[in-house]
Formats: structure tokens, C-alpha cells, sequence
């Protein structure tokens, strides 16, 4: 036997590592975090990570259903039955839209895990997907990791943020098997619309390419919830997926679902169903008991965040950005002044002399560079007291 000495600097990865990056809020958090440590008080007002609790009676199902010894096993791959029928219930109160429960729903880990899910199922390497620019950079990183050919495709503000379908017909779509869609769109806030489903699900259907409407921010601050299924024929084309991270404060409970035709579905599940086991009975449960609520929960939800974007949008004003006051979700996004380098810039400067992080814009494409974010997920009193330091940080500049 021959032994040599392992030299950890001849071991490389898989080239798709190196294709990626390390996610941007895992590192600038960690950032914060060192920041915090040595006593420097940051505001978060980055991430959209709800900060409150679910409703008490779906903690209440999970404490209750977590003590049965007979919860605690491996579960189905598509989610218990409870569930699935939850998820069926849900559209059809709130978006109008029939789903068979037991073939056209799949529960997920989260939707950022079915971003990869469909990927795999949908993209072989070399394929092209349509990618939003600006939009939610795991669409771009996971066809990356996937090996599939990326064809960005504009935002623009001038046009709400909806894609320019002139461009589109007239770009190569050839090789194009899957378009990226966001409404209501993060990170610009910009609605959903019928109008726009009705293009895109005609987009697809004409030329052959499914479209995926990540869908968790139709309930934040938005009384007429929109599903795209909800368009005749979509359900041939469109896959939806949906959250309760953000609806129902469940961020880190990881409840998400796909919904689609019943061919597209066993497609996913194929795939899902050789990465995860399923998901912990009492959680289902639980969603189950979310699912149920009524409006008054959603009005609830709504009346702590349209506090919260009052704050957001006198945070805006002192940083000299302007933005659409129609903007929907978690996030209120703006255009930095033309005075400012970049978004980047602000943000930097922010940080460093307000102790306030907010989010740039550019990581969510060249189209967001002169753009920040700020998030409605912080209380409305730190988020009085993030605009108090900016607006200190202005007097100290001029």
C-alpha cells in the first residue's frame, strides 16, 4: 500500500462551484453580525425575513401535534393529504382557481428550494432559461449550478417593470425552455396584473417555453390577491409557486408548494423525491390550521407592514430616492438621486455612518445598480429610529 500526504490545496471543486458565489446576505449578515458583536447597533433593514409569529392557534397545532410519539416519522414525498387539500382550498378561496389536490400540487421545502426542483426537472445543460434583471438572484445562480445558458431579460422602470415583449419575440429564443416571473415582483414592488399573466401565459404557449410565477408576495399590503393559473390555458404552461413565509410569518418553517399540471408535477416530483424525505408532520399539520385563516388575519398582517411602509417611504425621502407608492410586498424599492455613484455606494455609506443596512440593488442585476431596497421586516420603531440616524448622518454632511 502506497500512502501519500493529502495536500488540501491540490483539491478543487466541482466547476459549478466556482460558477457561483457565496449568496449575498450570507455574507454581508455575517458582516453585520461582526458589526453587532463589537457593539455597533446595526438596523437591519435588509432582508425580508418576517419578524413576527404565526397566528397563536398554528404554533398551538405544532406544540400539540409535536407531542404525539406517533408524528415524529418519515412522511410522503408530496405532503400529507391535509395539506394538499389546504393548499386546494386556499386558491380556490382566494385566487379563483381549481387545483386536484392529489396531482397538481406538490408541497415543497420552501419555494427557494423548488427554484432548484424545477430547474433540474425542466434544463438540461445547454438549455436556455429567461431570467429576470433585475430579480431574485437564485434564479440565476441555481441555472448555473444546473448548467443551463442564461438569456437575460430587461426590467425597466419605465415600463413598470413588466418584460418588453417586443424584445422578447424578437430575440433568439431558440433552445429556451424556461422563463422566470416574479408578480408581485420582488425586488420592485411592482403588481400583478391580469393583463400581464394573459401575455405571458400567451409567450409560453406560443412558443413552447414554461413559465414559473413565483408567487409568495400576493397577500402584503395587496387586497385582490392574483394567482397566473387563474388565466385560461395556464395551466398547460405555467408552473406557480407559493409560500407561507411571507403571508403567514412562516419564513423559517420552510412551506412552500408548486402548482401545475399533473405531467408537470411528477416531472418535480421525480426529482424532489430524490433529495429531501418529506417534511415533519406537526409542521404540515400546522400549515393545515394556516391555510384555514381568515381574512382577518390577512387584514392584521397588512395593517402592521402599511405602518411599517410609511416609515420605509420618509427613509426613502431622506435618502433623496424616489419610488412608485403603488409598490406591493415586503420590500419598498427606490432609485437613488443623481447625485449618489450607485446604490452600492449609498448603501455603503449608510452602513458606515448611520449604522442602518440597507439592501443595494445591484445584486439583483445591472438593472437594479442605481437602486436600494429597504425591507418592511424590522418594527416600525427601530425602523423610526434607522431614520433618525440617516437623517442625523444628512445634517453631519452638509
Amino acid at each position: 500500500m502506497i500512502i501519500t500526504d493529502m495536500n488540501p490545496d491540490n483539491i478543487r471543486p466541482a466547476s459549478r462551484v466556482d460558477a457561483i458565489e457565496e449568496y449575498y446576505f450570507s455574507r454581508k449578515l455575517k458582516e453585520v453580525a461582526a458589526l453587532n458583536a463589537a457593539g455597533a447597533d446595526i438596523i437591519s433593514l435588509g432582508i425580508g425575513g418576517p419578524d413576527r409569529a404565526p397566528h397563536a392557534e398554528v404554533t398551538e397545532t405544532l406544540a400539540r401535534e409535536a407531542g404525539d410519539a406517533g408524528n415524529h416519522s418519515y412522511q410522503p414525498y408530496t405532503g400529507i393529504p391535509a395539506l394538499r387539500k389546504g393548499y386546494a382550498d386556499w386558491y380556490k378561496r382566494y385566487y379563483g382557481v381549481e387545483l386536484n389536490p392529489d396531482s397538481e400540487i406538490l408541497p415543497l421545502i420552501g419555494s427557494k428550494e423548488g427554484v432548484l426542483h424545477v430547474s433540474l426537472a425542466f434544463l438540461n445543460p445547454g438549455d436556455g432559461v429567461l431570467v429576470p434583471n433585475p430579480g431574485y438572484p437564485t434564479y440565476s445562480s441555481v441555472s448555473k449550478l444546473v448548467g443551463a445558458r442564461i438569456v437575460s431579460y430587461e426590467l425597466d422602470e419605465n415600463n413598470g417593470w413588466e418584460p418588453d415583449f417586443e424584445a422578447l419575440e424578437k430575440s433568439d429564443l431558440s433552445g429556451v425552455k424556461l422563463m422566470w416571473v416574479n408578480y408581485p415582483n420582488m425586488p420592485t414592488g411592482a403588481r400583478a396584473s391580469k393583463a400581464l399573466y394573459e401575455r405571458l401565459v400567451d409567450f409560453g404557449r406560443r412558443h413552447g417555453i414554461v413559465i414559473v410565477n413565483d408567487n409568495p408576495y400576493s397577500f402584503i399590503l395587496n387586497d385582490n390577491p392574483q394567482s397566473m393559473l387563474s388565466i385560461e390555458g395556464a395551466k398547460d404552461v405555467v408552473i406557480e409557486m407559493n409560500s407561507l413565509s411571507k403571508s403567514h410569518n412562516m419564513a423559517g418553517w420552510r412551506l412552500g408548494m408548486a402548482a401545475s399540471n399533473a405531467t408537470f408535477i411528477s416531472w418535480v416530483l421525480k426529482v424532489k423525491s430524490n433529495i429531501d424525505s418529506g417534511q415533519f408532520k406537526p409542521v404540515m399539520l400546522a400549515a393545515v390550521k394556516a391555510l384555514g385563516l381568515g381574512d382577518d388575519w390577512y387584514a392584521e398582517v397588512n395593517a402592521v407592514y402599511g405602518d411599517r411602509r410609511k416609515v420605509a417611504e420618509e427613509i426613502m425621502d431622506a435618502l433623496g430616492c424616489s419610488y412608485d407608492a403603488t409598490q406591493q410586498g415586503l420590500f419598498l424599492w427606490g432609485k437613488v438621486s443623481d447625485a449618489e455613484a450607485s446604490g452600492e455606494a449609498l448603501a455603503d455609506r449608510v452602513l458606515d455612518d448611520a449604522r442602518v443596512f440597507i439592501t443595494p440593488g445591484f445584486i439583483f442585476g445591472s438593472k437594479g445598480e442605481r437602486y436600494v431596497r429597504v425591507s418592511l421586516c424590522t418594527p416600525a420603531e427601530r425602523m423610526r429610529e434607522a431614520l433618525a440616524r440617516i437623517i442625523k448622518m444628512n445634517d453631519k454632511t452638509k
